[in-house]
């Protein structure tokens, strides 16, 4: 598979025309950085329906865990299908338990109401075995849409489990080759891991921006920089062009304060449509400096090795140090909180956890006792769900975190 989008082959082995996939001279040149991706979900789709007009899968994933690079090399579009919206929950919960992570639900009530068109697209749905809910949640889609399970070691960081994945990457890549005619050659995967490499490299450099006092942006925007597609030449573009404006940006953010307290966010996946808690503690006086979740840094801070002799061995290790709640021990958690913290100097730090999140309200214990005692910050867990009636018990606790590091800090130092 070429770099280019524009110069991707079609099924056939034929050239997919350049329009339908590449940047247009608006999304290139367009005035303000955050232009683009305010339009995300309508270029999304209209890059895939282009996309699976010219021959192309539509793969739907739910995970930080399915390998990007194996479907990117088969010539595949690889589309998250994580739901954010708190209106699909009411037709899931006529089959799922209410007090089951409100993602998954949304999530199953897309599925139910057939109102994801990237889902209704999707030629395939890459599942996981991370949580209980999602599993037996996958059992009920998979009753009448094509899925494929990546089963998941949770012992972390042993030979052992590393062995165990790099086989189940392997068996999920002959999968795709069986199922759509492909050949995942070495040079196509390399090309692929070129392409999410860089993908990697500008989301890090415009997430490192944040780490500047005032920094130039604010968690929130930093959000929006996000894609449901990986590896599309136009928000490739545009991370660059992002990162280049916000670079030359001096001074702090329009909608942050002068001097805003620095916290970091941790804890579940912050999707799109389900971002209303960094709103509200953007709106309490702080920026979130650094998000450390699945919708931050944390699948971003390793590359795989493009030059590996065995790409796909290369690719399932870079996939299995993830270090989610689900793995147990799961040391590298702390490990890249504490380096985290290093690097971008917060003063506190938030805990996200979804309702019904069983492995992130357990671990809670393990991060506040990090937290405190190692980072020496203040820690604040917030476990809630999509409804909006939760703003004011969260916009409460935010504040009172928010004044426990202005009273420590009154100058407006602390960890710079």
């Amino acid at each position: 598979m070429n770099e280019s989008a524009s110069s991707t082959p079609t099924c056939g082995g034929q050239r997919a025309p350049a329009s339908p996939l590449a940047p247009t001279p608006e999304q290139r040149d367009g005035p303000a950085p955050l232009a683009h991706f305010a339009q995300m979900i309508d270029h999304c789709l209209d890059y895939a329906t282009a996309a699976k007009a010219q021959g192309h899968p539509v793969v739907g994933i739910m995970c930080e865990y399915t390998p990007r690079e194996v479907l990117l090399a088969a010539g595949a579009v690889p589309v998250c299908l994580c739901g954010g919206s708190a209106a699909t929950i009411p037709a899931a919960e006529q089959s799922l338990p209410t007090n089951l992570c409100p993602l998954i639900k949304s999530t199953f009530g897309y599925h139910v109401q057939r109102s994801n068109p990237f889902l209704e697209l999707a030629d395939l749905v890459v599942a996981e075995t991370t949580c209980d809910g999602k599993k037996k949640m996958f059992e009920l889609m998979g009753l009448n849409r094509p899925m494929w399970i990546l089963e998941l070691p949770h012992k972390a960081d042993t030979p052992a489990a590393l062995d165990a994945w790099t086989a189940e990457v392997k068996k999920f890549a002959a999968h795709v080759e069986a199922r759509f005619g492909v050949t995942l050659t070495v040079e196509k995967l390399r090309a692929a891991i070129q392409r999410m490499n860089r993908e990697r490299d500008l989301r890090r450099r415009l997430a490192g921006l944040l780490a500047r006092d005032p920094p130039p942006l604010t968690g929130r925007e930093l959000l929006q920089f996000s894609s449901l597609i990986s590896g599309m030449e136009a928000d490739l573009v545009q991370y660059e062009r992002a990162w280049r404006w916000y670079s030359a940006r001096r001074g702090p953010p329009a909608a942050a304060r002068a001097k805003p307290v620095r916290l970091l966010l941790t804890g579940v996946p912050t999707v799109h449509g389900a971002e209303r808690v960094v709103e509200i503690i953007e709106a309490s006086g702080a920026v979130v400096v650094c998000t450390e979740n699945c919708t931050g840094l944390k699948p971003l801070l390793e590359d795989v090795d493009p030059q590996a002799a065995d790409p796909l061995a290369a690719i399932a290790r870079k996939y299995e140090h993830l270090p989610c709640s689900i793995r147990t021990v799961n040391r590298r958690r702390l490990e890249t909180l504490r380096t985290l913290a290093t690097a971008f100097q917060p003063q506190g730090v938030i805990e996200l956890v979804w309702q019904g999140c069983l492995t992130y309200e357990v671990e809670a214990v393990t991060v506040q006792r990090f937290v405190e005692t190692e980072l020496k910050l203040p820690y604040l867990k917030l476990t809630t769900d999509y409804s909006p009636a939760e703003a004011e018990r969260l916009r409460l606790r935010v504040e009172a975190l928010v004044e426990t590091v202005r009273r420590r800090w009154p100058a407006g130092g602390g960890g710079r």
